[in-house]
């Protein structure tokens, strides 16, 4: 299978982990895009919206390069979470999921213009964590900082202990569905080849 050349339309440090963890080579080439959360989309359309718009900002400038988007978001009670813009809103997120199952969503988008392609999907994952106490919560943003992660926490990091049950992929949580990417990536290549 040969690879063709890819960006990695993200800055996340999890996403270029998982990607390298396939053995992938890529470029990382953020898109220049913000988020609008008051945007009147379902979870899955809001992932896959700005995902796609990550990759499309970047794929219009390397039409020869296949570029992955992805967004990450945490979804409790139909409200979207996303990464928390201060330590008081980290604490009041964690607060807020502590005992409960909420759903992690990521979009993720494959651009790669002079082959036309355009793929959009994603990926739903359902977390459900233990209680949490006051000390927890605050030992954990002392310490690890989350306010680059959706839902403010990484379930790669301590915060692991507080996890009581994952349905679906692991790696969605971490920001990327890798089996999910794989299946298409397959595709990708398999029609590319001479």
């Amino acid at each position: 299978m040969t690879q063709p050349p890819i960006i990695l339309a993200s800055n996340s440090p999890r996403r270029q982990q998982l990607l390298s963890q396939i053995g992938l080579d890529f470029e990382v080439i953020p898109g220049n895009v913000n988020e609008d959360f008051s945007i009147d989309l379902s979870p899955r359309n809001f992932a896959e919206h700005y995902a796609t718009k990550k990759a499309k900002d970047v794929a219009k400038h390397y039409p020869d390069h296949l570029v992955i988007g992805a967004d990450t978001i945490v979804v409790l009670n139909g409200q979207i979470l996303g990464k928390p813009a201060d330590e008081s809103e980290s604490y009041t997120m964690l607060s807020s999921l502590s005992g409960e199952t909420h759903t992690v969503v990521t979009g993720v988008s494959l651009q790669w213009i002079s082959k036309n392609i355009d793929i959009i999907f994603s990926e739903n994952t359902l977390v459900t964590f233990n209680s949490l106490s006051s000390q927890e919560i605050h030992y954990y943003i002392d310490n690890y900082h989350p306010l680059d992660k959706a839902g403010s926490y990484g379930i790669q990091d301590w915060f692991a202990v507080c996890v009581n049950n994952i349905d679906g992929c692991f790696y969605n949580v971490m920001g990327f569905p890798l089996s999910a990417f794989y299946q298409q990536y397959k595709k990708i290549t398999a029609n590319d080849s001479p």
